[in-house]
């Protein structure tokens, strides 16, 4: 069993990277084991490079708790199996908007008012048709993509080895209107190319077969079926 800490407070993120990789892995999401975990800034102008941040970042902070006094005042404490940090940063591109809002996906509409902070998905949604609304089908094409990070954790803080990167893209569209009730972020309103449902209409067993996460998560479970993690 590999043990992920997946360097996200996305709930939904978390089990959709537990449901994509399945068993062999063990996904343990920061907000609920680590609430005390710094957040990243996510300064960076790329997915690859927001993901290296966020995982880095995190390992290095839990590195610097352990030696502090692991599980006392709320710090961390990790098993002795080996572990690794992973962290996702992915977002949705459109053409007609010149690629936004790409890496502000999240927070795409609070960039309006000044605000930090994550938006809530509704509120994304809604500026995303407001800046299309007289954009025709034909050019309302779009893509999600996704960029992975892994770097192994040490507890000690020494021995850190490269980070490896892993990446995924699905091409598709932006519908009219929000459809379906699953998934979340901007899926009700992503059409992946060859569909004519929604990623919130078509289910998660076809999502998790065919999406930017999926992709990406499939180059990392081949990398550790090549290499066992080494």
């Amino acid at each position: 069993m590999t043990t992920l800490l997946i360097a996200t407070r996305n709930a939904h993120k978390v089990a959709e990277i537990q449901a994509i990789l399945g068993t062999g892995f063990a996904c343990r999401p920061l907000l609920a084991e680590f609430p005390a975990a710094p957040i990243a800034v996510e300064d960076a102008d790329t997915f690859a490079g927001n993901a290296l941040k966020k995982a880095e970042s995190l390992s290095h902070w839990l590195a610097a708790s352990l030696q502090a006094g692991g599980s006392q005042d709320g710090r961390p404490t990790i098993g002795a199996a080996r572990t690794f940090v992973l962290a996702d940063d992915s977002g949705l591109e459109v053409d007609a908007l010149g690629g936004a809002p790409g890496v502000h996906s999240a927070r795409f509409a609070a960039m309006e008012s000044g605000r930090d902070g994550n938006s809530p998905d509704a509120d994304n949604n809604a500026k995303l048709l407001r800046l299309l609304v007289t954009v025709p089908r034909e050019k309302r094409t779009a893509r999600f993509r996704c960029a992975l990070a892994l770097v192994e954790f040490f507890p000690s803080g020494d021995g850190q080895k490269e980070p490896h990167l892993f990446d995924g893209a699905c091409e598709g569209w932006i519908d009219f209107a929000p459809r379906g009730k699953g998934g979340f972020g901007y899926d009700p309103l992503f059409i992946p190319t060859g569909r004519d449902q929604s990623f919130a209409e078509l289910g998660e067993d076809v999502k998790h077969g065919i999406s930017h996460r999926a992709k990406a998560l499939a180059g990392l479970r081949e990398w550790f079926g090549r290499s066992g993690g080494k």
